[in-house]
């Protein structure tokens, strides 16, 4: 990377930052009309990037269920270690053409889009499979970036982009690279939605296997650092999906999560434990161990600059350990449960019941699970 794409890169993250947290929605113009607003779902074309990834699949299925017509683009090879093939992607998204491009190559995803009927709206799922440097870059910011241009290129008239609300007080690369791009999303050229989702229920089942096998729920702190409203992948999906049509999410950042309380680390120990008919077993350590990992790695990196992204690594499992995934309250300097909006039905302690019953089917962490964590937000 040169030093002019870094100056770039700080100027587009001040843009976005400036207004990264403005509950529960942003304060930008709405347009006043989809161009396509008038035509049934079943005339509206939906491409969809990211198609294979956790909510991506989801959001295809939604799609074709409310049936508009679904472009999904995969790589050649997807899925959790690249282990699918795209005749595995064309059964598992029945009703969707699948698409082969790689979305890192600006020509190959314009190559993409020109091979069909151009779509109304472009929904971007794409996320970075680590979190870690050069991949949030390549990926959350770069990629993004490719799908912006290939979208305007073939005349799409709305974009939608799942981000994350964690963005909202960025100190992680990922973060840094998200906003850069919500910052380009929003100059204009077409319409766009925001979504902000707070954690997803994978991304709370890191220790699932831990309870059910006799160990103990570990935290950081007093179990009571950080909260968050989690969404089902279900929920998710059909509120991306809304924002396809609604004009009332258009040119807005949205925050999102699902119903019900705020719950802490302690609160979803309590609702794991009673799923597995345990007695609760729970360890809390000092966020100080991590800081000490950190500490050493970035003094490491120095001689061996291998080992930034480890402590990259490092800085993701301490911000989920102590950051909330709810509405960032810059006046009152808090995050503001009340001021999260809720969407959906679908609750943690269902899902926990399930898992108990039916196992983690369809919810491995993959390559994305830092310290158990699984960067979903």
């Amino acid at each position: 990377m040169t030093s002019t794409r870094h100056g770039t890169r700080r100027s587009l993250l001040s843009l976005a930052t400036a207004g990264a947290a403005p509950p529960p929605a942003s304060r930008e113009p709405h347009a006043a009309k989809l161009s396509y607003a008038d035509l049934s779902p079943a005339e509206v074309r939906v491409a969809v990037l990211g198609a294979t990834g956790y909510i991506g699949r989801f959001v295809v299925l939604e799609l074709v269920k409310r049936g508009f017509q679904v472009l999904a683009v995969t790589r050649p090879s997807s899925g959790i270690g690249s282990k699918q093939k795209v005749s595995d992607v064309e059964k598992a998204l029945e009703g969707a053409t699948v698409a082969v491009a790689d979305v890192t190559d600006p020509a190959d995803l314009e190559r993409c889009f020109s091979e069909h009927p151009a779509p109304h709206a472009v929904v971007s799922c794409l996320a970075s499979r680590t979190g870690g440097i050069a991949d949030s870059w390549a990926v959350d910011h770069d990629a993004n970036v490719n799908a912006l241009r290939a979208a305007r290129a073939v005349g799409a008239a709305h974009f939608v982009l799942l981000s994350a609300i964690c963005v909202q007080r960025p100190s992680l690369e990922f973060q840094r690279a998200k906003l850069a791009f919500e910052a380009k999303l929003r100059e204009g050229g077409t319409s766009w939605s925001i979504v902000r989702p707070t954690a997803f229920f994978k991304s709370l089942a890191g220790q699932v296997e831990l309870v059910a096998t006799g160990k103990p729920y570990v935290w950081f702190g007093d179990g009571r650092l950080a909260a968050c409203k989690p969404i089902s992948e279900a929920d998710l999906a059909s509120y991306i999906a809304d924002c396809v049509t609604d004009e009332a999410r258009v040119n807005r950042v949205l925050p999102i999560g699902g119903p019900g309380r705020a719950l802490t680390p302690r609160d979803q120990a309590q609702l794991l434990f009673k799923a597995f008919g345990k007695k609760e077993w729970t360890l809390g350590l000092p966020v100080g161990i991590m800081d000490g990992v950190i500490g050493i790695l970035d003094l490491l990196a120095k001689p061996f600059p291998g080992l930034k992204e480890a402590a990259e690594f490092g800085r993701i499992g301490r911000y989920y350990a102590t950051e909330s995934m709810l509405v960032w309250d810059e006046k009152e300097g808090r995050y503001d449960a009340d001021a999260t909006p809720e969407y959906g039905s679908d609750t943690l302690e269902a899902f926990f019941n399930r898992v108990a019953r039916e196992g983690l089917a369809g919810q491995e962490l993959g390559d994305q699970a830092v310290f158990n964590i699984n960067r979903g937000t």
